[in-house]
């Protein structure tokens, strides 16, 4: 017996949180984590595009480590992740994306940009009730941002063009699974229509 899953209401106001489309995860010559994410990062810059005109909220996330305690455990589970050290250009967004003036920068450690971060506070700060998650990977922090998203009560969106992967299969399958249980799962066009109706 399948549960039954609906598409959320409407949010009042939508705030843009780009997950990690820095360097690390975009320029697949400079990282191991990386993967070729040109079409992600055209579908984020229509996103931002929007945003920016409209006047909206947008907020960027990037791991980046100054020590070896912080998120250890994480670490030595995905020892790549210790080539985002702090300073490090991998850590940087990519600049086809580059944060302007007044667009947070949230710095992180482990896979959610809400874990260990003022990032509810700023969300809450801009007034937003809905969140669009967008940027790299699915299967990892844009994932577990997108729980978070929801365990924060906002309405939370998953544009599929703006997300991406360096493994296929677990892309559509953590699409499929954050689309049942919690958030909406739209095209960017769809969701670019839907903001467009709103505020």
């Amino acid at each position: 017996m399948s549960l039954e899953s609906r598409s959320l209401t409407r949010a009042r106001r939508y705030g843009l949180v780009l997950v990690d489309l820095s360097i690390g995860f975009t320029n697949p010559a400079l990282s191991p984590l990386a993967s070729d994410a040109d079409a992600i990062i055209e579908a984020n810059s229509t996103l931002l595009a929007l945003f920016r005109e409209q006047g909206w909220p947008v907020f960027f996330t990037t791991v980046a480590y100054s020590d070896a305690h912080q998120a250890s455990v994480f670490r030595e589970k995905l020892p790549a992740l210790d080539v985002l050290s702090a300073g490090s250009v991998l850590v940087d967004i990519d600049p086809r994306v580059a944060p302007r003036a007044g667009e947070p920068l949230v710095v992180k450690q482990w896979a959610s940009g809400f874990f260990g971060t003022d990032l509810h506070q700023q969300l809450q700060a801009a007034n937003v009730d809905g969140v669009v998650v967008t940027g790299l990977t699915t299967s990892g922090c844009v994932r577990a941002t997108a729980v978070d998203s929801l365990q924060h009560n906002y309405r939370t969106i998953v544009p599929v063009e703006a997300v991406g992967d360096r493994d296929a299969a677990a892309h559509d399958a953590n699409l499929r699974d954050l689309g049942i249980k919690y958030v909406d799962v739209l095209s960017l066009e769809q969701t670019i229509r839907l903001l467009s109706n709103t505020q």
